[in-house]
């Protein structure tokens, strides 16, 4: 008997029909003799209508009351999910994150979770019950209604399997795995049987969608095997797990990641002296813009050029801080650029294997693909470009890294 977490995005449970088809996967899994817990996020577009509604009264509501209206959306499916796995004759009991008990800190609507109470799982999952519980939330230690901020049923999910030593925590989605690369730019990317915790996290922090940072964050740490799978075809998914032992056939890059949501700004002719650069990206970090690719350049008259990105919904706030600093530090110019896209190659085996970055510039420069700016990982290769070039770049170096491979799954 196998403890598996299950959780299900909006997608999937989007409609009464979709709820009654996630049941019926929940209950062939049951079947097969499993202990299963369910994470559920609101149906599809519900948290957007609830958050549309607070706005309609107030267009800076209260955290905490907003935490209260928010988490109603998880509370709905439960209920629906454990309505539906009951007509199909199986015993199932649903939790909110404040029932189940998922401590919470009290920073609403960004918070993070302490600790969990397993017991009463335990107890229904030893009863044969199938336990479904509320993604997105949990409740401080004054037992105010908290949330997790966006994705954060798949933290939720994580954090019940890490919890309750679940032997795999599988994310539903409406995907039916993490692919070499976008199959909408490139037709012929494949799924991948395997992916590392660090080659996921850097997928996902340069933009890939399939799963929420945190909660591979929260796996990795805690070694809870992950599998990204379909909740409309059946298949195997992709498992994400520690890095093999044996990497002599792992290939040098996994998969190719992009973002096209970067935009750039450059302050020129600053000082070339300590503290200059806390001046310049310390000021924009403390107005809670986020900071990524940070290049730095110094000119033969000692003056300097600091380069990075943000993301392009805060351009517009970061470029008149920028002007600001400038002018306290009698900068020569600042000039922004928000049609510039982020390429990443990801891949463990870079590791044992040089000459990576040369093979990614060549095949960018064969198709007369300008690089703007250049940061590295020990497992990532990350270059700015324009753009207008980002599609054609992601489709050059999946050819050239060989990523279609053998056995390219058709679509």
């Amino acid at each position: 008997m196998s403890l598996i977490v299950q959780k299900y995005g909006g997608t999937s449970v989007g409609t009464v029909e979709r709820i009654q088809a996630v049941a019926e996967k929940v209950a062939v899994s049951h079947g097969s003799g499993n202990q299963l817990v369910v994470a559920v996020s609101a149906m599809s577009g519900e948290t957007n209508r609830l958050i549309g509604l607070a706005n309609a009264i107030d267009e800076q509501p209260s955290l905490r009351e907003m935490d209260v209206l928010v988490s109603t959306g998880e509370q709905v499916t439960i209920a629906l999910l454990c309505m539906a796995l009951q007509k199909l004759g199986i015993e199932a009991r649903s939790y909110t994150g404040g029932q189940v008990r998922i401590l919470t800190d009290n920073a609403h609507g960004k918070a993070r979770i302490r600790e969990i109470d397993g017991h009463r799982i335990e107890a229904d999952l030893n009863a044969g019950c199938v336990v479904v519980v509320a993604g997105f939330q949990g409740s401080d230690e004054d037992g105010n209604i908290t949330t997790l901020g966006r994705g954060g049923s798949d933290t939720t999910a994580v954090a019940l399997a890490a919890a309750l030593k679940a032997d795999e925590c599988q994310i539903y989605t409406d995907v039916d795995g993490v692919y070499t690369t976008d199959p909408r730019v490139v037709p012929q990317a494949r799924r991948l049987e395997k992916i590392t915790f660090e080659e996921m996290l850097e997928m996902a922090s340069q933009g890939s969608k399939i799963l929420q940072i945190r909660s591979v964050e929260f796996a990795g740490k805690y070694n809870v095997p992950l599998r990204v799978m379909s909740s409309f075809e059946e298949g195997p998914g992709t498992l994400i797990t520690l890095e093999d032992d044996d990497q002599m056939e792992k290939p040098v890059v996994s998969g190719i990641a992009f973002n096209r949501d970067e935009a750039k700004l450059t302050i020129r002719g600053i000082p070339d002296q300590p503290g200059v650069a806390y001046k310049v990206l310390g000021a924009i970090s403390a107005a809670n813009i986020e900071i990524d690719v940070i290049v730095q350049n110094v000119a033969k008259d000692n003056s300097a050029t600091i380069t990075f990105t943000v993301h392009r919904n805060d351009l517009v706030r970061a470029e008149a801080l920028l002007k600001e600093i400038a002018a306290d530090l009698g900068a020569q110019e600042v000039d922004s650029d928000s049609e510039i896209a982020k390429v990443s190659i990801v891949g463990v085996g870079m590791r044992s294997h040089a000459g990576v970055a040369a093979q990614m510039f060549e095949a960018l420069s064969k198709e007369g693909i300008n690089i703007q700016l250049i940061t590295t990982s020990e497992i990532k290769i990350t270059v700015v470009i324009e753009e207008r070039y980002l599609e054609l770049a992601v489709r050059a170096l999946h050819s050239g890294f060989g990523l279609e491979g053998e056995g390219t799954e058709e679509r």
